[in-house]
């Protein structure tokens, strides 16, 4: 009898005792919801190609954040966002661009590079004038398209034309006569490539990445002696309201992850 009540005071004290899995489980706290953030990226128009497939791999490994992407010329860009465009990244085909934000207090943080590139001759497929070669560019009649001065392409390629000018079988006017056959200034890289795919101008010299982005242009190569390397930086903008996930894009981008899309669309791995 004394046995049958010590059991059933140890069920009574087990029974009170117990959680159930319900009860333990609210004991938790539940699993956080990332909050929802929107970034703004001003992006070179050079990197126009990778840019679907970069917002699609990012977005994609990080819930809740969405990319909005603006193209123009990098300076372009750079000029609006000093007259208070929204931007929260700003990436650029160049590193003088983003320093310019970085020595304007605009940037937070310094200039972050995340990609190279080579330059191309380009022509029409059916290459009416004939260019086979850049020495070419420097013939009477040839009409050249090319960028602004703003532009960055119009920096590299002036120190490409003049790299091309010491370069053996070369005129020593080179860059003078090739200067002579330029016949428009575009805002962008992309707006040469298109004059040039619509048969506007005979020649243009681009980023070999617009070039296979191309099947109305062919390329034409510059000789590795003469050819320059473009480097792509990006910056996080100081009047952002989400500068962490800005940061951690940026780190992406220049990571391994974003490098790996870049390289696909010839993009060169950061200096």
């Amino acid at each position: 009898m004394a046995f049958g009540a010590v059991a059933m005071a140890l069920s009574a004290c087990g029974t009170g005792n117990a959680t159930s899995p319900s009860a333990a489980a609210s004991s938790f706290p539940p699993t956080a919801t990332p909050v929802p953030v929107e970034l703004t990226v001003y992006a070179a128009a050079s990197l126009k190609g990778p840019l679907d497939a970069i917002v699609l791999a990012y977005e994609g490994g990080h819930p809740g954040t969405k990319l909005t992407v603006a193209t123009d010329s990098s300076a372009a860009l750079r000029t609006q966002i000093e007259q208070g465009a929204p931007a929260d990244v700003f990436l650029s085909a160049d590193t003088a661009n983003p320093q310019k934000l970085v020595g304007g207090d605009l940037a937070s943080g310094q200039a972050i590079p995340f990609a190279g590139n080579l330059l191309t001759v380009i022509v029409p497929t059916d290459n009416p004038a004939n260019i086979l070669s850049p020495l070419d560019l420097a013939r009477s009649g040839v009409k050249i398209v090319a960028a602004g001065d703003e532009v960055p392409i119009t920096t590299y390629a002036a120190q490409a034309v003049a790299n091309l000018a010491k370069q053996p079988g070369h005129p020593a006017d080179f860059a003078a006569r090739y200067q002579a056959n330029v016949v428009s200034h575009e805002d962008s890289v992309k707006a040469v490539v298109a004059k040039i795919e619509l048969g506007d101008g005979d020649a243009g010299i681009v980023y070999l990445t617009d070039a296979k982005g191309s099947t109305k242009v062919v390329p034409i190569e510059i000789p590795p002696a003469a050819n320059v390397r473009a480097d792509y930086a990006g910056v996080v903008m100081r009047a952002s309201s989400h500068k962490a996930a800005s940061q951690e894009f940026l780190a992406w981008l220049a990571g391994p992850e974003g490098e790996a899309i870049l390289s696909d669309f010839g993009f060169l791995p950061p200096a």
